[in-house]
């Protein structure tokens, strides 16, 4: 039998509310803010719909009370998650890390999560991952570069998942993409070294096979080269290696060892540029004047390490917006974009100076 101080549940009408009854609901949000249930959703959805003095009302309100969209119920409704995914090849150094920040700013500004992957620059990996990112409902996706499995690609088309691909442009491809051609930006570089006299050139880089920027990188150092009337094959020392800075200084290390030893050591990332300065630093070579080092991407470490090291500026911050942008459009069903080529710039800093005895 009931009591007459509770309710039919048995419960005390006296006591808190229950967990369930305190969370605040869609109509609670519109309640405070003093709008509609209609201008709180286009405020979580689609806020550039909404003036800036409700939206930012509301939101105030919504942080306030703690409210949180029905995830599921909203993505069942919308046929969407709000969620992008971002596969880069490795977490371990910051040269993906001002894109990927600007990429998430964007996509913060239009409602959207941004969820993130690292493949450890294996394709077999990349390819598990896209699959686990589609079937967690990812809307779209950001890739880096365009070398992966076919399989990756023929998934993505299947499922009808827009994609842009970053850190490349290369006009002879058929896949939407933003970046730089980095052949092209690494011959500009090759060109600079060139005129400083260098004639022997050693080049230490990311392992190619799957990663079509290491590629290009080296390529254009060849270009410049057989435009300066010297041959590849004769007067250019590679070494391959795997990222890190540890990585670079052994790679430094074997160059000086040979005979006749580099006068520049040109590296296919700024990473790999800091292990070759600090490993001649404890070989007691001098730089630029025994040996000069040049980097590729410019990111923080190339203007802390000393001397400051000569590289090339990729606009990492345009690329992360600019991928946001298209991907935005993309799902928005706005059309095929073209692909986008943005500029690099030559950063000629401390570490190259003319070659040994050409001063």
């Amino acid at each position: 039998m009931i009591s007459d101080d509770q309710n039919a549940d048995g419960s005390d009408p006296a006591s808190p509310r229950s967990q369930d009854d305190m969370v605040p609901t869609l109509e609670d949000v519109a309640r405070r803010a003093g709008v509609s249930t209609a201008t709180v959703s286009r405020c979580l959805n689609t806020p550039e719909r909404v003036v800036s003095d409700t939206r930012k009302r509301v939101m105030k309100v919504v942080q306030e009370l703690g409210y949180a969209p029905n995830f599921g119920a909203r993505a069942l409704a919308a046929r969407r998650t709000n969620t992008f995914g971002a596969i880069i090849p490795t977490m371990e150094n910051a040269i993906f890390a001002r894109g990927l920040q600007a990429f998430q700013e964007e996509l913060g500004l239009n409602g959207i999560t941004l969820l993130v992957a690292s493949s450890s620059y294996s394709p077999e990996l990349e390819e598990a991952q896209i699959s686990a990112l589609i079937a967690r409902g990812a809307d779209a996706l950001l890739l880096i570069g365009h070398d992966r499995t076919r399989q990756s690609y023929a998934l993505l088309d299947r499922r009808n998942i827009p994609y842009v691909v970053a850190w490349v442009f290369d006009p002879e491809m058929p896949r939407l993409s933003i970046g730089f051609d980095n052949r092209k930006a690494m011959q500009g570089l090759a060109a600079q070294v060139l005129a400083e006299g260098h004639r022997r050139i050693g080049f230490i880089s990311a392992e190619r096979t799957g990663n079509d920027r290491a590629r290009d990188r080296y390529k254009g150092v060849c270009d410049a080269m057989r435009a300066a009337g010297l041959d590849p094959d004769a007067d250019l020392q590679l070494i391959e290696t795997e990222y890190g800075i540890g990585k670079g200084a052994q790679a430094f290390e074997k160059l000086m060892a040979a005979t006749p030893r580099p006068t520049v050591v040109m590296c296919g990332n700024d990473v790999l540029a800091a292990g070759a300065l600090s490993q001649a630093r404890r070989m007691g070579i001098a730089v630029p004047g025994e040996v000069s080092i040049t980097g590729f991407d410019d990111v923080e470490i190339a203007e802390l390490v000393s001397p400051a090291l000569t590289t090339v500026h990729v606009p990492h911050r345009e690329m992360g917006r600019g991928a946001a942008r298209l991907l935005l459009a993309l799902r928005a069903g706005e059309g095929t974009r073209e692909s986008v080529e943005l500029p690099v710039e030559i950063r000629l800093r401390e570490t190259l100076g003319p070659a040994p005895g050409t001063a």
